[in-house]
């Protein structure tokens, strides 16, 4: 059984990070998308409103699990027998963030694999930022996000940023 992780702050989900998980889907038995936890970082959203607006996201797809842990990403693959850590990749600034991270993860463990997904063309400029953005700004995030949810993002948006 061929078993990855897709990790990632998810702050809000996107239809950038759907279409990389339904096309992960496609290729791997099992995918666990993982809510990453960072203590450094400051998220709008908390880590059990990012696990559940990408389970709602996410409930079509039979073979995805949403979990959230403050492991390190490489611990959390071992401890459930993933082989992959799927990343996705917009640009060049992506590229120099990803190459630094594979290979620190390759000096830790080779026995985990990256795999690097480019997000659909609809999907290119896509970012949580972008729509954090959209939201300051009253404008509609509805094609941005995965369906059903814009309603509650931009609710949790306005409300944590006191607009």
């Amino acid at each position: 059984m061929k078993i990855a992780v897709y990790p990632g702050s998810f702050d809000p989900v996107s239809n950038g990070h759907l279409d990389i998980i339904e096309r992960a889907a496609k290729v791997f038995d099992l995918v666990y998308v993982l809510v990453s936890l960072n203590p450094n970082k400051k998220y709008v959203f908390t880590d059990e409103e990012r696990v559940d607006l990408l389970k709602e996201a996410t409930k079509h797809i039979k073979n995805v699990i949403v979990e959230a842990s403050s492991q390190l990403v490489l611990e959390y693959a071992k401890a459930r027998n993933c082989s992959v850590i799927i990343r996705g990749m917009r640009n060049f600034n992506d590229y120099q963030s990803e190459i630094t991270l594979f290979q620190f993860n390759q000096t830790i463990d080779k026995s985990i694999d990256t795999f690097i997904l480019f997000p659909s063309t609809a999907n290119l400029f896509l970012s949580s930022s972008a729509i954090k953005e959209l939201v300051l700004f009253n404008k509609s995030i509805e094609s941005f996000v995965p369906k059903g949810l814009a309603n509650k993002i931009t609710n949790i948006i306005k409300e944590r940023l006191k607009l």
